[in-house]
C-alpha cells in the first residue's frame, strides 16, 4: 500500500515534550501482553458477506463491502492503549482506515453531534464527533504490521487511543451518526459515558 501515513498520538508525543512525565494513567498497570476481554463469545466472520454500513444523520446512507473497505486510504497510528480493568499497554502500532475518511464517504448532516458506533452481536459504544473524529482514531484491521486476531477483532475493530479500550469496539459493522448523546453496550451497564483514562472516567455516577 503506497502513501501510508503513520500518526502518532498525542500520549506518546507528550513524553517526548516533556508535558508528561508518565504514560501511564492513575490506578493503571503496565503489562507486556494483550489480555483479551469482551462480551460473549468470539465471532467467526465471513468477510465475503461483511459489510459497514454508514447510516443515521447523514445525507445518504453508504455500505460497503469488505473490499471496498479496504481500498479506503490506509494511517498507521502508534499509540498506548488502557483498559479500564487498569492495565495499560504502550507503544502499540496500528494500520487501518482512519475515521476522517467517513466524511469522504458521507455527506453528515449539521445536527449531528456524536456517533454510536455498531458491532457484531449487537455490541455499541457512543462516542462524541471529537473523539470519533480525533487524527488518532481508526478502524484497524493490522496490530504490529500482522491481520487482527478474532479475539483482538478481526476484520475490522475502533481504536480510540485517548479513551479507555472499550470504547475500541471490537467486529465493527457501521456507524450511525446521531444527534445526542445516548449510552452503548456498556455505558447501559454503568461505565461512563465518555471514558477518559486521565480523569478515571471509569463507572457512571448517574
Amino acid at each position: 500500500m503506497n502513501d501510508v501515513k503513520t500518526i502518532k498520538s498525542p500520549d506518546t508525543l507528550r513524553v517526548k515534550r516533556g508535558e508528561r512525565q508518565d504514560r501511564i494513567p492513575p490506578g493503571q498497570k503496565l503489562t507486556e501482553k494483550w489480555p483479551v476481554l469482551h462480551h460473549g463469545t468470539v465471532p467467526s466472520i465471513d468477510t465475503e458477506s461483511w459489510t459497514f454500513r454508514v447510516f443515521g444523520l447523514v445525507e445518504e446512507e453508504k455500505i460497503l463491502s469488505f473490499d471496498e473497505f479496504m481500498a479506503l486510504p490506509r494511517v498507521r497510528v502508534f499509540s498506548d492503549i488502557h483498559c479500564v480493568t487498569t492495565w495499560s499497554k504502550l507503544g502499540n502500532l496500528w494500520e487501518g482506515v482512519s475515521t476522517s475518511v467517513i466524511k469522504d464517504l458521507v455527506s453528515v448532516r449539521p445536527e449531528a453531534g456524536f456517533v454510536m458506533v455498531h458491532a457484531w452481536g449487537g455490541f455499541t459504544t457512543n462516542l462524541s464527533l471529537k473523539d470519533f473524529f480525533a487524527e488518532d482514531c481508526l478502524f484497524a484491521t493490522e496490530h504490529e504490521g500482522k491481520p487482527l486476531t478474532p479475539e483482538h477483532g478481526w476484520p475490522v475493530r475502533l481504536v480510540v487511543p485517548r479513551l479507555y479500550f472499550w470504547k475500541s469496539a471490537k467486529w465493527v459493522t457501521g456507524v450511525e451518526f446521531i444527534k445526542e448523546d445516548a449510552p452503548g453496550f456498556w455505558e447501559s451497564h454503568g461505565y461512563h459515558m465518555h471514558g477518559d483514562p486521565w480523569k478515571e472516567e471509569r463507572y457512571s455516577r448517574r
